[in-house]
């Protein structure tokens, strides 16, 4: 563990000017607030936030990074305040140490509310100041390393694959390989122990059979690059195990399969001696074809540059060579931290990177904490394309992504009136996947609006949420010009003329934001018809029967809330069964199960992809019986039914052909599991010769 002046003399050491007084003090004041706590090592706690602060003076970031880091867990763990941490250290320290304690609890489980919630207060305080999460990578980076000292499997398993999930792919998505590299690598020990067992045992075994392979290879390149006038430094390296393991799962192969598992760096002076080592490497051994990429004219979204190849080596050794120069290599390892070192001064670049700003796009457009989750993943961990606007503006989309993705990468706007593309000239459909180096122009209508069949194909968070938000307006809108026609009806049964005085009062009475509001509370069903007389004319409903209200046991998910539904009369569905919507234009949504055969008639509706909520109970099945024509045999029946408590609604014959009698049968049943035991317990009595459901 640093101690206190060594930690003061590294920060000096880049910055003179740095405030020795109040890294000191800061030092001591997470000491002791700490105080005997003691992390799962046994180490005192304080060594955390000392390492953390550690990590930060490597990165030659500035004074109020340093202390952050050192404060980072006092206001969760401890008694100290946000308040007192601004008294004691100032405003910019507290804003960042809160920005940190924010993220404290994120977990990786799509479902959990608190961890949305937190995710998206730790991207808004992330786009105000990347330093919040400059601490935090280095903070879940301490805390990997110390990972094992855990008794608990699954807890190690929780926070490997909670790393894995969303830590690395953010150290990624701002540039910070090194860290990225590590926290995959200590993630992948624990997440597949036998593979990582495997990879790093027979590295080991290549390693001491090489004979110093690595080296002298890295040496013929410099030789090579030497004779032709460039000065460079070559280094080489076996790849990432975790990168080696994620290679054989994609391409189906085993280890003895894998032939490009060295790796050479080649550092510059310069980009244009960048191309001329290119040049030179690709004269003395052949390329394999496919595998140049040229980071350098266009960088990747964190701004990473390089140029990436791979070349046969003598004995047909396959080996891949990235060519960079001196800064592009400090920028590529350490990213935008690098950015933050105390000389940039005022050009610090919090809140100035694109793929951020999406995704607190996505952030502030996200339904529910699910979709969050499922939105923010896609922006941070998915390989890119190059694609360009036929001025040449060049857009970073994930593979994979198609038309419509490109056009909401550009405008949102774009987005909304897109109606189809043109990919290199060539009149294309919105789903077409793009390719590396399209040139796209998007064509639009201003009658065009966003289709949610377009979910089944747009890719990117951005595209997903914009698309959702402009079905939800449009369908609020709908909902709330239903709601236009039952205030109409409403306002006739009232014994005096409604004016816009009175459905102001109505609105404050009912604490409503605006009349819009009204109408899609009265649309939605939010508010009955009594609630509305009553706000409107105070007294009109004192001599109005009460009608008992009807409750609906029955939720579905993917509808907006309030949303008209009913289930469909073909298929009768019940809660289990899957279950797909039809929304025709001026007609609610007809709820059917999926292997309806009436949804061949749905082509021209809108498909809605919907699911029961988790409390839905109660729904009419039918079923088809034939009996038996004998006495007794329909009381059988209906004994079964009711010893499975399963309420009859309707019953008819609907044909009689002796000696049988074929029924059908509405039952009120709870879910697909109770339907299915009547059936099972009809078709094992003897007086039933078949049962089916319809």
């Amino acid at each position: 563990m640093l101690r206190q002046y060594e930690l003061v003399e590294r920060v000096k050491r880049y910055d003179p000017d740095a405030d020795e007084a109040l890294l000191n003090r800061a030092y001591v004041y997470t000491v002791q607030k700490h105080g005997t706590q003691k992390r799962a090592s046994g180490d005192p706690y304080f060594s955390h936030p000392v390492e953390v602060a550690g990590l930060m003076t490597d990165l030659k970031l500035d004074q109020e990074t340093i202390i952050t880091a050192l404060l980072h867990d006092t206001v969760e763990d401890t008694l100290a305040t946000v308040e007192e941490v601004e008294r004691l250290f100032g405003p910019e320290v507290a804003r960042l140490v809160d920005g940190v304690t924010k993220l404290s609890k994120i977990e990786a489980m799509p479902e959990n509310e608190r961890a949305a919630e937190n995710l998206r207060k730790f991207f808004f305080a992330m786009s105000e100041d990347l330093r919040v999460l400059l601490v935090k990578l280095a903070d879940r980076l301490h805390n990997m390393r110390t990972l094992h000292f855990i008794r608990s499997d699954e807890k190690r398993r929780r926070i490997a694959r909670e790393t894995m999930d969303i830590y690395a792919p953010l150290a990624e998505r701002v540039g910070m390989y090194e860290y990225m590299r590590e926290m995959q690598l200590l993630a992948f020990e624990q997440l597949e122990p036998e593979a990582y067992a495997t990879i790093t045992g027979r590295l080991a075994q290549i390693r001491s059979q090489d004979g110093g392979q690595v080296d002298a290879i890295a040496l013929a390149i410099k030789q090579a690059l030497a004779e032709a006038g460039l000065k460079v430094e070559v280094s080489g390296r076996e790849k990432h195990p975790y990168s080696i393991w994620k290679k054989m799962a994609e391409r189906h192969v085993n280890f003895e399969q894998i032939t490009d598992i060295m790796a050479f760096r080649v550092l510059t002076e310069d980009e244009a001696d960048c191309y001329r080592a290119l040049g030179v490497l690709h004269t003395t051994w052949q390329m394999i074809p496919g595998r140049f990429k040229d980071y350098v004219s266009t960088p990747k979204s964190n701004g990473y540059r390089s140029l990436h190849t791979a070349l046969i080596f003598e004995n047909s050794m396959r080996m891949e060579v990235q060519i960079r120069t001196r800064v592009m290599h400090r920028t590529n390892e350490f990213g935008l931290a690098a950015h933050w070192a105390y000389k940039q001064g005022g050009a610090r670049p919090d809140g100035q990177v694109g793929w951020l700003r999406d995704l607190i796009e996505i952030v502030d457009s996200s339904h529910d904490a699910e979709e969050l989750l499922e939105h923010t993943k896609m922006a941070i961990y998915q390989d890119r394309i190059f694609a360009f606007t036929p001025k040449g503006a060049l857009h970073q989309l994930p593979k994979g992504a198609t038309s419509i993705d490109f056009a909401y990468d550009v405008h949102t706007d774009l987005g909304n009136l897109a109606v189809g593309a043109k990919i290199n000239g060539r009149h294309m459909p919105l789903r077409t996947p793009l390719g590396n180096g399209d040139v796209v122009e998007i064509i639009k209508s201003r009658k065009s609006e966003p289709q949610l069949s377009w979910l089944g194909f747009c890719v990117t968070g951005k595209a997903r949420a914009a698309i959702r938000r402009a079905v939800r307006q449009k369908e609020r809108a709908e909902v709330a010009a239903i709601g236009t026609k039952l205030f109409e009806e409403i306002s006739e049964r009232l014994p005096t003329r409604i004016g816009k005085k009175a459905v102001k009062e109505a609105i404050r009475r009912l604490d409503l934001a605006d009349e819009e509001e009204l109408m899609h509370a009265i649309g939605s069903a939010k508010l009955r018809d009594r609630e509305v007389m009553e706000a409107l004319v105070p007294g009109s409903t004192a001599a109005m029967p009460e009608t008992p209200r009807q409750e609906r046991a029955i939720s579905i998910r993917g509808l907006t809330p309030g949303m008209g539904f009913q289930l469909g009369q073909c298929c009768h569905p019940v809660p289990g069964d899957r279950i797909v919507g039809l929304r025709h234009p001026g007609t609610g949504v007809e709820v059917h199960a999926i292997d309806c055969l009436s949804l061949a008639s749905g082509v021209d509706a809108d498909w809605l992809d919907l699911s029961w909520g988790e409390r839905s109970t109660g729904a009419v099945g039918r079923l088809r019986f034939v009996l038996y024509n004998r006495p007794g045999t329909l009381a059988e029946v209906t004994g079964i039914f009711a010893s499975n408590n399963a309420n009859v609604v309707n019953l008819q014959m609907t044909n009689r052909d002796d000696p049988f009698g074929t029924y059908e049968v509405d039952l009120q049943v709870n879910d697909l599991a109770h339907l299915t035991r009547i059936v099972s317990a009809l078709r094992a009595s003897d007086a039933v010769a078949e049962a089916e459901r319809i």
